[in-house]
């Protein structure tokens, strides 16, 4: 396949949507380099990996000189103490997305969390242009990035989408998962198409499968060239608890939202 994408920057690219990204992209990105904590080895001529600390300014910005996108997947990746939060998520998408904007980077896709409007009731399809209601200290910080990608559309314009990723697991194996899941496939689909659509600003999508029972808008995903193929339901017949009566006003994010899930980070 002949290259579509530049040299593409992924951070966090030892995690779980990481590694998704990383398989994606690598025939399809002139170059891919691949940031994070732990040591990683290149398993293509077109990878290159760079091990290096985000809280670290000078290093982000050297690593993302070349860059025609950036895909900033790293940060704490659920509940946890406050300051830890602000830190590994709010700070370090800030240096992202400064080093971003020293080196002219022309697209940066952040991976924001459904768990920014968790305490919308299940009854409820969210749309991104509805307020934030985060279920937690971690749906804060989510909150605080997007905030600060828009931020850095508006007054540096640099081009920044944000996902707000579903649960990304090969198959879902939880009642919630039938809303929320997002396949492996549709994962990378949605990343595909917010590194490459045209003319963007500012944008925030859902990144969710086409679930039968999703309450999150796939509108704006689509909008940005990407219609989501996998269904949950297809696989609700070994889900335990798929037959259970929902109330339709619990609350999107779960046992996410009860007070025990934050206090014990207190």
């Amino acid at each position: 396949m002949t290259p579509s994408l530049g040299t593409v920057v992924v951070t966090g690219a030892a995690g779980r949507i990481g590694t998704i990204v990383r398989e994606a992209l690598r025939n399809e990105a002139r170059q891919l380099v691949l940031i994070d904590r732990d040591p990683l080895t290149p398993q293509s001529p077109t990878e290159r990996v760079i091990c290096l600390d985000l809280a670290n300014l000078d290093a982000v910005v050297s690593a993302f000189e070349g860059a025609d996108v950036v895909i900033h997947l790293a940060g704490v990746p659920d509940e946890a103490p406050l300051a830890n939060l602000l830190n590994g998520n709010v700070l370090g998408t800030f240096h992202v997305l400064e080093a971003a904007r020293r080196q002219r980077v022309g697209r940066v896709v952040l991976a924001s969390s459904n768990r920014v409007t968790g305490f919308y009731p299940v009854g409820k399809v969210v749309d991104p242009d509805d307020p934030v209601r985060p279920d937690g200290f971690y749906g804060v910080s989510k909150v605080a990035i997007e905030a600060l990608g828009r931020l850095y559309a508006d007054k540096f314009a640099l081009s920044v989408v944000c996902l707000r990723i579903g649960s990304v697991e090969d198959s879902p194996d939880e009642a919630r998962y039938l809303a929320t899941w997002l396949s492996p496939r549709d994962c990378a689909g949605f990343i595909r198409a917010a590194s490459t659509a045209p003319a963007v600003s500012f944008v925030t999508a859902y990144a969710v499968s086409a679930n039968t029972r999703r309450f999150w808008s796939l509108d704006a995903g689509i909008n940005l060239g990407y219609t989501p193929v996998d269904n949950a339901e297809d696989h609700a017949a070994h889900v335990p608890g798929a037959e259970e009566h929902v109330d339709s006003r619990a609350p999107q994010g779960g046992a996410y939202t009860n007070a025990d899930y934050s206090l014990k980070h207190i």
